[in-house]
């Protein structure tokens, strides 16, 4: 049996990543802007629509752009029937570096389309001493979104992790996507200060994101490591892993880790369900007490009955009945789903016992 049998989780995906995943496939540009109710004084205000294109048209002049070129785009950035809009304004910048720069033009036709193929572009130039800062950081936003809708959270991250928001000209995005990021990966510390940020410190906060960012504050706040829903998750991103032809070295590691979870949680409540199996035949005591303060009769052939506690790991001590109870008791607080999972865990036992000579 292979690593990809063993580990068949498709059915495992937790509600609120579901969310955040739907959400991230919409339209980035559909909601209105609003301001987060939780935050009292924002420190972290975008700049200007105009002052973005101004800085934008300076770069147009360092790239050795025309100014009918710049006419142009400006004309078109101020349309009064079509102007740039908070919501739009990454799109809109991201086109102006693709009019003077190769580069540029290639990055944005990749993520003006789903992904075909694992391989991604060369995007090494982004972080490169002669790339203009204003240009890279703003890019890698950009790139970074795309990467967010194809699910790509470790190159997500890659591109985001070290980006300081109050020199992005979209800020909002920039934290979201971070947020998305920690989340998905399950880094609960750096997902909650970055979560907080986006929904205390920024002002002009699209309403999309400040919904889903509620949503993961709270369910960030109510994961526990090494819990069954922490397991189910680790699963859920091996799964994605997998989906995107990764199956290197991290992912075995992964894989062996989640195994190793698994094996720690049901050996806790075999043991939980043998103590309380002790307990309970320990606390019968005889139907009535003897009358007299004697010496009892041993009527017991005195013999004691060896069982057989299996020769690799300890597993099949319990007998199918507790078994089933420590089942029930893995999974009581569970969705019904997460059941499956430990059932599969103890086909994969069994198959290996199947397969000792």
């Amino acid at each position: 049996m292979n690593r990809t049998q063993i580990m068949d989780w498709r059915s495992i995906w937790p509600a609120c990543t579901a969310a955040i995943v739907l959400a991230l496939a919409g339209s980035w540009a559909s909601a209105a802007e609003v301001s987060d109710a939780f935050a009292t004084t924002p420190t972290l205000v975008p700049p200007k629509t105009l002052a973005v294109l101004d800085e934008l048209e300076h770069w147009l002049v360092e790239r050795g752009a025309t100014k009918q070129a710049r006419e142009q785009m400006r004309a078109e950035w101020t349309d009064a029937e079509h102007p740039v809009t908070r919501s739009v304004l990454l799109d809109r910048l991201a086109a102006g570096f693709a009019t003077a720069d190769a580069r540029a033009r290639e990055l944005v036709d990749v993520c003006s389309r789903p992904r075909t193929n694992f391989k991604l572009p060369d995007v090494a130039w982004l972080a490169a001493a002669d790339t203009p800062a204003f240009e890279a950081r703003n890019l890698r936003v950009y790139y970074g979104r795309w990467l967010a809708h194809e699910a790509m959270y470790d190159e997500l991250l890659e591109q985001v992790k070290g980006l300081d928001p109050a020199q992005a000209a979209d800020p909002a995005t920039l934290l979201f996507c971070q947020s998305v990021a920690y989340h998905r990966l399950l880094d609960k510390d750096a997902g909650l200060k970055t979560v907080d940020r986006l929904l205390h410190d920024v002002a002009s906060v699209p309403a999309r994101y400040l919904s889903l960012a509620k949503l993961m504050r709270a369910d960030l706040n109510e994961l526990e490591d090494e819990s069954l829903d922490h397991i189910a998750r680790r699963m859920d991103d091996i799964r994605r892993r997998l989906d995107l032809g990764r199956a290197g070295k991290k992912v075995r590691t992964e894989e062996d880790g989640v195994i190793a979870s698994l094996d720690k949680m049901i050996e806790d409540m075999e043991k939980k369900a043998q103590q309380q199996q002790q307990q309970s035949s320990g606390s019968s005591g005889p139907a009535s007490p003897m009358q007299d303060s004697r010496i009892a009769p041993l009527k017991g052939p005195g013999d004691v009955a060896h069982r057989d506690i299996g020769h690799k790991s300890g597993w099949g001590n319990l007998p199918p009945k507790q078994r089933e109870q420590a089942l029930q008791e893995i999974g009581k607080d569970f969705p019904a789903h997460y059941r499956d999972v430990i059932e599969q865990y103890f086909r994969r036992l069994a198959s290996e016992g199947s397969e000792t000579p």
